[in-house]
């Protein structure tokens, strides 16, 4: 890939690395990296749980001690919503405004629920993120320990306007399910198996087309699903090129792709 891909003038944040590794296998490459250049030198890094909409509602009724039933039914009243937050929920459900309306109780607890809605309520460590950097960590950033792991207390968008490096090492399951398979295949069958090697079986392409690819990752979608049968790969590079284009920006594009295919994409 060209490096200009990552970092170029016109870009307007720093580029992101992101490595996928077994999740099983994940804290080995954090050791690794910490060896190599310094266990001060690396870090991972907080992340903040916020006071949603229903669970600030249900803390808010503990400490008032407002029994737990009725807590519980005011904050299902919350609709399921990316994003939904009290005052919109106000709107949305009616019975939910007549209660603000007219119970004392329900009106306490809602008042103080929005004050405090969106707030940091606890600390964790962000689930890839690891920062490297050339002096030792404590010289730009305060530190924690979260389980027993030295954490950056600053998140990772404030890392990055610092100009610190990021990279996320995420623990994919899928790798591990992967690795899991060659190891049953050499077991059952004594067959070591090689990813560069014998890639243009008909059959192996063919459960592409027909939309058979639940369980593979990438792949699991229903849009992804359907972009493959009308792509019908039936190379390498047509998966490659496939799930490279299935993106935000060619959704309305993704008939003439299929209709340009040809046999090779490079």
């Amino acid at each position: 890939m060209l490096f200009e891909r990552f970092l170029n003038p016109e870009r307007i944040s720093m580029p992101d690395f992101d490595v996928d590794f077994s999740d099983e296998r994940r804290q080995e490459v954090i050791d690794y990296v910490s060896r190599k250049y310094g266990r001060d030198h690396v870090s991972q890094i907080i992340t903040f749980g916020t006071m949603s909409a229903k669970s600030v509602i249900r803390d808010v009724g503990r400490v008032l001690d407002v029994p737990y039933s009725d807590v519980d039914k005011l904050a299902k009243m919350i609709p399921f919503e990316i994003g939904i937050t009290i005052d919109k929920a106000l709107v949305e459900n009616r019975e939910f405004k007549d209660l603000y309306d007219t119970d004392e109780t329900t009106k306490k607890i809602i008042d103080i629920a929005r004050g405090l809605e969106g707030m940091p309520r606890n600390a964790s460590t962000h689930a890839c993120g690891v920062v490297i950097t050339k002096d030792p960590v404590d010289t730009y950033v305060p530190l924690c320990t979260n389980d027993g792991n030295v954490v950056a207390q600053y998140t990772m968008v404030l890392l990055e306007e610092l100009g610190l490096l990021k990279m996320d090492f995420l623990g994919l399951r899928t790798l591990s399910v992967i690795a899991n398979c060659l190891e049953l295949v050499k077991k059952n069958r004594g067959i070591d198996v090689v990813f560069d090697e014998k890639m243009n079986d008909p059959k192996v392409y063919k459960l592409w087309q027909e939309g058979k690819t639940f369980g593979i990752f990438q792949f699991e979608s229903t849009g992804i699903t359907n972009f493959m049968k009308e792509l019908k790969p039936d190379c390498l590079e047509d998966i490659v090129a496939g799930v490279s284009l299935y993106r935000p920006r060619t959704y309305g594009s993704n008939t003439k792709i299929c209709k340009r295919k040809i046999k090779s994409w490079t």
